[in-house]
């Protein structure tokens, strides 16, 4: 009985198993690399690599045999039988293929093992087919035991194979499964060789025909060469396909599609980088470019004209600056540039040359088209904490300043300018959500009858109480409410609230709440002072809409239009602030006013002012002429009352009567037992 390295070292022709190593090993390792390929993909994709790792393995294997049976130097005649030979080679193929499609049905699960079971025993299969295709001028006789373990040795390494591929713990486990590959081809192959003992016996007739061993070992071991070249160049072709490909969706990741710059996010790690250097600050400028034109061409001559306007402007840019310097896409209309070593005056001098290069007109498909380009600049400084998000924040604030100066401004950073531009961009989004944390509440100035002094009635007014800066004044937040928009839906907020509780009031007071210029410029604003009433269940006779000549003198039909809708309502109005604006006899005329309420700026200044008291008299006579009640505001002392009453003012409003309270302080006035909120 032979031992297996004795078998290894005393039986075989060197160079023949020298080849047979070198086809198992690499062989072996462009199986396993298919084979991972395979696990890698799904569906059609994952069965052609498989497909391919089959062939190969299987080839592998069979190849490792057939060249090492070969290179086996038996003292008796020996032959092939062609038919078997043939079978053994089907089964290498059929049990490798069949062992790596069962372990990737799944990715978890002993699906795996099995796959590398069904290879293993595929080995040991082909092996024993093989041999039983070898004929002999004599008996073989079979070590069972060494035969046995033979198996155990292919099916083992076989399962680990599959194991440390589909189951890695770390990134060299593929290589451990090469290495388990090769095991179970070798061990199982030179254990079952040693299992077997060549009896000679003359009588065992050998076929007389048949190709010298050399001759079929170098023409097998060529054809599986071309099959592994085969497969080692497809997968080659694949992995550098593979990072083409990810190479070019890093490029897309970090470039712009329409202008080939740079995008944001490459924009963002450049200037971290710079951060990071600490090396250039005070020197290094960012310049942010605007392309107000942008938006007008994309609506007017569509997306292509759009995108071809942002090449040019790239490829000016591109044309104008230096080598050194870095250019980037930074937003949908705006492009940035960044630029070391260059002194504040420098970059100006920079950003105001570059405007002018890309405010030159392009010829776009016969039509001449502008960009009305405009420069923001930041500088990078030592502060600490300072980052790419900081340094483009001012950049951009900068560029606003720029946008309203108009094309071809340049404008830099200034912390003192910016830092209101900050503020005032703070307090609109906190003003947007004032209403949801209840911030906003409302307090009510008395209007007062002249000679009993009793109330007759209150104005609602609006305050702000900010989270973190407390009271507010209205004269900062009303503006950038109507600046913003929010004025309609705050004035709607103000509206259903003084409704609400003023429904809640035992004494049928009225109740006056201004209207916002934009609110009466709105059509809808009818529909929803109605639905106002109805929800809150306030009659309408008690509510007074008070509105001001800005608010009229726009659009003076609508305004008309839209006052009798709520007149038909059953709503008072009440003219506002009159004095102050264009005060037109003939708008007293035209418009269907209840009320008229003269500017506190006239009541103060009565007795000091003669035109000021020529101004209330004559209010005062009008108001009867057409029998319009009036109201006085900002009454603060007893000779301010003495007047307007003497000049037959019936109604006054000021802090002589007392300073806005909230609706809990005048509720023994209202006669309202519970304080009711709008929702």
């Amino acid at each position: 009985m032979m031992t297996v390295l004795s078998c290894i070292g005393t039986k075989h022709d060197p160079l023949l198993f020298g080849v047979a190593a070198l086809i198992c090993i690499l062989g072996s390792i462009i199986t396993t690399q298919l084979y991972a390929r395979g696990r890698r993909t799904i569906s059609l994709q994952r069965m052609s690599w498989l497909f391919m790792a089959g062939i190969i393995g299987g080839s592998t294997i069979w190849t490792t045999h057939f060249v090492a049976m070969m290179s086996y130097e038996p003292t008796v005649r020996h032959a092939f039988a062609a038919d078997l030979t043939l079978v053994s080679l089907v089964m290498a193929i059929t049990a490798t293929l069949l062992g790596m499609v069962v372990s990737t049905l799944t990715t978890k699960g002993p699906a795996i093992e099995l796959g590398g079971l069904i290879i293993g025993l595929g080995i040991a299969l082909m092996h024993f087919t093989g041999m039983a295709a070898y004929e002999v001028e004599g008996q073989k006789v079979w070590d069972l035991g060494m035969a046995t373990a033979s198996i155990l040795l292919g099916a083992t390494f076989g399962i680990l194979m599959c194991n440390r591929i589909a189951r890695p713990i770390w990134r060299f486990c593929r290589h451990g499964g090469t290495a388990a590959l090769i095991l179970a081809i070798v061990t199982m192959h030179f254990t079952a060789m040693t299992a077997l003992t060549i009896v000679p016996d003359p009588t065992v007739a050998v076929s007389s025909s048949f190709v010298p061993d050399d001759f079929m070992a170098v023409l097998v071991s060529a054809i599986t060469i071309i099959i592994i070249s085969f497969g080692t160049a497809a997968y080659f072709i694949d992995m550098q396909t593979q990072r083409n490909t990810a190479e070019r969706f890093r490029h897309l990741a970090l470039h712009d599609a329409v202008t080939g710059l740079p995008n944001r996010s490459s924009l963002v790690d450049y200037i971290d980088s710079v951060i990071t250097r600490d090396d250039e600050a005070g020197q290094f400028t960012l310049i942010k470019i605007g392309l107000s034109e942008l938006k007008h061409v994309s609506e007017r001559h569509g997306f292509s004209a759009a995108d071809a306007l942002l090449r040019t402007a790239a490829q000016r840019l591109r044309l104008a600056l230096d080598s050194d310097a870095f250019l980037a896409r930074g937003t949908a209309d705006a492009l940035v540039v960044c630029v070391s070593r260059h002194t504040k005056t420098e970059a100006q001098r920079l950003a105001h040359h570059l405007v002018k290069v890309l405010n030159e007109t392009m010829m776009w498909d016969g039509t001449h088209l502008a960009m009305g380009a405009h420069a923001g600049l930041a500088t990078l400084s030592r502060a600490p904490g300072r980052d790419s998000q900081q340094l483009l924040t001012e950049a951009t604030m900068a560029l606003d300043r720029a946008k309203e100066a108009g094309a071809g401004a340049v404008r830099v950073y200034d912390r003192a300018i910016d830092d209101l531009t900050r503020a005032h961009v703070e307090m609109t989004m906190a003003l947007q959500t004032g209403i949801e944390r209840n911030e906003f509440f409302l307090v009510y100035q008395a209007q007062n009858d002249v000679e009993s002094r009793a109330v007759v009635g209150y104005e609602a007014l609006v305050r702000w109480r900010h989270g973190e800066r407390g009271l507010i004044p209205p004269s900062e937040f009303i503006p950038l409410a109507e600046s913003t928009g929010f004025i309609h839906r705050l004035g709607d907020w103000v509206l259903k609230t003084a409704a609400l509780e003023a429904a809640g009031w035992a004494r049928p007071l009225s109740i006056a709440v201004n209207v916002a210029p934009a609110q009466l410029a709105d059509i809808a604003f009818p529909l929803r002072v109605q639905q106002i009433l109805n929800e809150t269940g306030l009659d309408a006779r008690r509510l007074e809409l008070e509105i001001t000549e800005s608010g009229i003198i726009a659009d003076q039909q609508k305004a008309l239009a839209i006052i009798q809708q709520l007149k038909q309502l059953g709503v008072r109005i009440a003219m506002d602030d009159y004095g102050t604006g264009y005060s037109s006899l003939s708008m007293l005329q035209s418009f269907p006013f209840d009320k008229i309420k003269i500017d506190r700026s006239f009541v103060d200044a009565v007795a000091v002012s003669r035109p000021s008291a020529a101004i209330v008299r004559s209010t005062i006579i009008l108001s009867h002429s057409l029998d319009i009640p009036v109201l006085a505001e900002g009454v603060e002392t007893e000779e301010q009352m003495d007047f307007l009453r003497q000049e037959g003012c019936l109604c006054v409003q000021g802090y002589l009567f007392g300073k806005p309270q909230t609706a809990e302080q005048i509720a023994a006035v209202t006669g309202m037992a519970v304080s009711a909120s709008a929702a």
